[in-house]
This record gives C-alpha cells, structure tokens and sequence, in this order.
C-alpha cells in the first residue's frame, strides 16, 4: 500500500504520455536544488547545478527513473538561496510544500545543516554537497553526504606544506560556515603538528571582491604558507592579489576551491606555484573520467570541476536506489544507497565510490595534488 507521500505525489504528477494498451503511463518526479545562483559563489552553485542537470538529462532520454510499474521522467527545480542557510531552509519548505520534491540537493554546509532541522520531520531526503564531517555525525537518517569528509585534506596537505614550505601559517580563507569549520580543523592541526599561526584574518568572500586589505595583513605577518578558499573565483582573486603584494610562499586550498578552475581566474597556474588542493577531475586517467570531461566540455566549453562530477555520480546514485527500492519513498530510497552504488553503471561513478557508511556519507579515496613548474601534479599522500 502506498504511503500518504507517495499518494500525493503521484496526484501532484503531471502525465507525459498516454496510457497505451496495458502500459503505465509516465510520471514527473521532482527533484530540488538550492543553492547560490548569484553573488560571489554563483560560479559555484551553477557549476553543481549543471552536473545535476546532466544527469537527469541522461535518466530523462533513458526513459526516465523505473520505479515498481510506473516510469517516472524527473524534473529539477532550482533555487537561488545566495548561499544564505536561511534561505536555503526556505527554498527547501517551497520545494517539499509546493512541488512534492522527494529530495534537496544542497551545495553548502550551513544550507545542510539548517536543512537537517527538518527534513526528517518534512520526509525528504537530503543530498548534502559539503565534506564536514559533522553533517553526517550527528545521525540524521535522510542525509547523504556526497564528496569524502576534509579530515583527510587537512592532515595531508598540512604534512605537505610543512615538509615543503615552512611553518608560519596566515590564515585568509572565507567567513561561510563551511570555511569556518575548516579554518577551525586547520588551525588545531598546524598546531599540533609544530607549526606556527601568524595570521588569522577570515574575509567574505562572498560579498568582495577586493581583497587588497584582508591579505595585506596576512602578508605583513611574513607567513611562509597561506591558508585560503572559498568558491574557487573569489580564492582565485584573493591568491592573485596576494602575488601581486609580494607573497611568495605556498597556498593551502580548501577543498571547495579548484586548482584547474582558480587558474581560469589568474590567467594560468604561474601564480599558482606552490599551491596545494584536490586533484581536479581533469587530472584523472581514467576512461571514465576523460569521457565525462569530454562530454561536459562540449556541453559548457570548459573543463568540469568535482562539484558537477559528484552531484552527477549522486544523482544517478539516487536514482537507481529508487529502482532498487521500487519507491521514491525517502526513508526506502536511503536504505538501498549502499546497493545502488554497487549496481549503477560504471560510467556514472566518476570517482570510484566505494561505498556508502552507515550514518550516510559516500566513501572516496583522499587526493592531493601540487603546483609544480606551472603544472597541476598528483601527488601521493605522505610525499
């Protein structure tokens, strides 16, 4: 028997096709987005926006998401919330209210975390584009964490900075909850493994973009390492002025800013020398990742960054649990997560999830790549 949820969105869904013969007819499922569409982080919202569309576009011209007896053909609803968690917990009721979304892809951490005082409460499943490790903490059953916790990130690209570059750190990364958390994890790891911090001057980088007097005081410290990131074109303006002033130390990148995607921004990697961040996904060797690269490509005339490939593999990650529990129910589709990773096609894990945890989020090896004689080089953890 289908639960009230189910009944009403199968009211609320608009018929694409004609029941013919004894076939069932098409169904529309949605599917909604919140995140920053405008302001400084409108690049990076966008950018999670078109991985979500590609792959429903992919489902779509497959003929939709087969759940039980009925086919559902899937449409995305996106809102701009400005990277604001108030406004993101806003957009989230309109979609569940309004639209019946059976799940919200959030591409930041206060988002999630003001999404997670309802969404259980609300019966929606929320898919949480952030790598703090608390958003799958604290045991909210209806959350799916995408990208790998950034505890690995922290403990290996600071291992590397102090190996390489010296042990003065000054700390000019963003103001947004998700940079906070990661500032915090930063400044206790530096810390603990005998460095030093020199600087500590946190900048919005959602709102300026002149960033002249935050990193003058950072670099009148005389670090021998920055720590910056945020959305990848405001850290891209903030590495690129830091230059300009004289900085020639190394950078710790966030794991939310892109090297490949920074570079677009200082106008090659020259400026980028000594800078250590994720391994973009244009560096992986992969067919599967190169095919996914050409493809976007064509599609956007760039070069795709992890938040269109992750919320893409999530997406169809999603979608086939919902095959594999013949419902949209959240609580049913979460429960066969763990199994739709083992069964999608290859294709569509770009970056060989293994798996999911118990409490919800997506198992993914660590990566960490460096700027070296103006090339983005993989590097192992522990170099």
């Amino acid at each position: 028997m289908k639960t009230l949820k189910a009944l009403g969105m199968a009211a609320f869904a608009t018929l694409a096709a004609a029941q013919v013969g004894g076939a069932h007819a098409e169904q529309t499922l949605n599917i909604g987005f919140t995140g920053p569409l405008s302001g400084g982080a409108a690049l990076y919202g966008e950018n999670t926006l078109s991985g979500l569309r590609m792959a429903v576009e992919d489902v779509n011209e497959a003929g939709g998401i087969k759940v039980g007896d009925e086919r559902y053909r899937v449409n995305l609803i996106s809102l701009d919330d400005k990277y604001s968690p108030s406004q993101a917990a806003t957009n989230a009721k309109r979609l569940v209210k309004e639209s019946k979304t059976a799940a919200v892809f959030v591409p930041h951490t206060g988002g999630v975390f003001a999404l997670q005082d309802f969404n259980v409460a609300d019966d929606f499943l929320l898919m949480a584009y952030t790598s703090v490790p608390s958003v799958t903490q604290q045991g909210n059953p209806m959350t799916v964490r995408i990208p790998p916790e950034f505890t690995g990130y922290v403990d290996a690209f600071s291992d590397y900075a102090l190996k390489h570059y010296g042990n003065k750190l000054g700390i000019a990364g963003a103001t947004h909850e998700y940079a906070k958390i990661w500032t915090d994890m930063m400044t206790k790891a530096w810390e603990q493994k005998g460095g030093e911090i020199v600087a500590s001057n946190p900048m919005d980088y959602n709102k300026s973009t002149d960033f002249y007097t935050g990193v003058s005081r950072v670099i009148a410290s005389n670090p021998d390492v920055m720590f910056v990131g945020g959305a990848s074109e405001p850290t891209g303006l903030v590495m690129q002025q830091a230059r300009q002033m004289g900085f020639q130390g190394g950078f710790i990148v966030m794991d939310q800013a892109k090297l490949d995607e920074i570079a677009l921004v200082t106008g090659g990697l020259d400026l980028l020398e000594d800078s250590i961040g994720v391994v973009p996904l244009s560096e992986y060797d992969s067919e599967i990742a190169k095919v996914f690269v050409d493809r976007y490509q064509k599609a956007h005339g760039k070069v795709p960054g992890s938040e269109a490939a992750y919320n893409y593999l999530a997406f169809h990650a999603m979608a086939k649990a919902m095959e594999l529990a013949g419902s949209t129910e959240p609580q049913q589709v979460r429960a066969k997560m763990a199994e739709a990773i083992e069964q999608m096609d290859p294709k569509f894990n770009l970056y060989s999830i293994q798996g999911i945890t118990e409490d919800g989020g997506f198992i993914t090896p660590t990566t960490m790549a460096v700027v070296e004689n103006g090339k983005i080089v993989r590097k192992q953890i522990g170099e």
